[in-house]
């Protein structure tokens, strides 16, 4: 049995070795280390992948939320409802802009926004919504843009996990994630699905004007060098990291669809103990799916696949694991609204039921591209020795 690893970057690098060393070196001969036509090249092949109208590249994924922010034009004080239960990023660059984080909770299926709670959060204050995609996961993006355009809201998708998933809609379209809103941010972290070997990250949008402002942030806030129409920020997506994700994107629908089969195969030899809950890929009632993969819309591209115990034994399933050097994650261990740096007299623990239960039952196993059915059953076989 091959070595087990939380993501086998390495694996997955030799399959397209050459293709990768080719266009490495082409940038590396050509001397156009940013802004380089790789990168321009990059970013027409994501617009047609996406089938959106702008994509605008930067340093990483943290920079896109916060540029998407600057971009809308938000003012300090506007209110910015967002989950609890997400990576820090999310409410980081809402803090750091001075705009006023608004944490809410989730769905105790899907782990996204929770609706109800949604709608309860909203104030004559509030000013844009940041759903987050978690582990691979669309959001309810029918309710959510609903809920926007009832109260006049902008929508700033948090897509560093699901990037190639599809949303299916109500009424039958289908989108891909990040595109749906007024502005979708991802991250090309080299973990993500869709991952470079550095840092890197990107703007999505169907907005002209939007797209034309946030282009002047990334650089300075420079449309013509040395004139500096906006304030902006130093963040490029560089050639070298735009020449790795040039290669990788013909195989992005490739590499969800093996994470998709990896989940079938963990929920398959899961689903034998009450005590173990698998991922949902429910994002509304005409998608749900019994099996627990929604071969239909792709709505969930499995970035992370997360379980929940629930007979009190996450903790001891953890050092099982450890112990047996098999890699795992708990993503993620403490709430937003229990951080030093955003705990708020404003927020009651009751409002965060569903975190506070997370937080204390979720399991990440290893999930990447690489995996095959041998190390997927010493996995799991692992897992029900110590949940039942």
């Amino acid at each position: 049995m091959n070595k087990l690893q939380m993501v086998d970057l390495k694996g997955q690098y030799e399959k397209i070795k050459e293709e990768v060393d080719n266009s490495i070196m082409d940038v590396v001969n050509s001397t156009a280390y940013i802004n380089g036509p790789t990168v321009k090249s990059f970013q027409t092949d994501l617009e047609n992948y996406l089938n959106v109208k702008h994509v605008i590249p930067c340093a990483n994924g943290t920079d896109a939320l916060q540029i998407a922010m600057m971009g809308l034009g938000l003012k300090p004080g506007d209110e910015v409802i967002t989950v609890d239960f997400t990576f820090a990023a999310t409410v980081e660059v809402i803090a750091l802009l001075n705009l006023t984080p608004v944490l809410i909770d989730v769905d105790e299926k899907t782990y996204n926004i929770d609706i109800e709670a949604l709608k309860k959060a909203i104030t004559p204050k509030t000013k844009a919504i940041v759903p987050v995609h978690l582990f691979g996961h669309v959001s309810q993006m029918d309710e959510i843009m609903e809920i926007a355009k009832a109260h006049n809201l902008y929508v700033i998708e948090d897509n560093a996990q699901a990037i190639g998933a599809n949303y299916t809609f109500k009424d039958g379209r289908q989108q891909k994630a990040g595109t749906i809103g007024d502005v979708g941010a991802t991250s090309f972290f080299p973990s993500k699905n869709l991952g470079c070997y550095g840092d890197g990250g990107a703007i999505f949008t169907n907005n002209d004007e939007l797209a034309h402002t946030i282009r002047g942030i990334v650089n300075h806030g420079m449309y013509e060098r040395y004139h500096h129409d906006v304030v902006g920020v130093n963040s490029r997506l560089d050639s070298i990291q735009a020449s790795v994700l040039g290669v990788k994107l013909k195989y992005l629908d490739t590499y969800n669809a093996a994470r998709q089969n990896a989940a079938r195969q963990y929920n398959e030899a899961l689903k034998v103990s009450e005590h173990i809950i698998t991922p949902s890929t429910e994002t509304h009632k005409k998608c749900d799916n019994s099996e627990g993969i929604c071969d239909t819309c792709d709505c969930h591209v499995f970035h992370q696949y997360t379980l929940r115990i629930t007979n009190g034994k996450r903790d001891e399933l953890a050092n099982h694991l450890k112990e047996l050097g098999i890699p795992f994650g708990i993503y993620y261990p403490i709430p937003l609204h229990l951080q030093k740096a955003y705990k708020d007299e404003r927020y009651n623990e009751g409002d965060f039921t569903v975190t506070n239960q997370l937080v204390k039952e979720v399991i990440s196993l290893p999930m990447h591209t690489e995996l095959d059915k041998d190390q997927i059953e010493y996995i799991t076989a692992e897992v029900l020795k110590i949940v039942g």
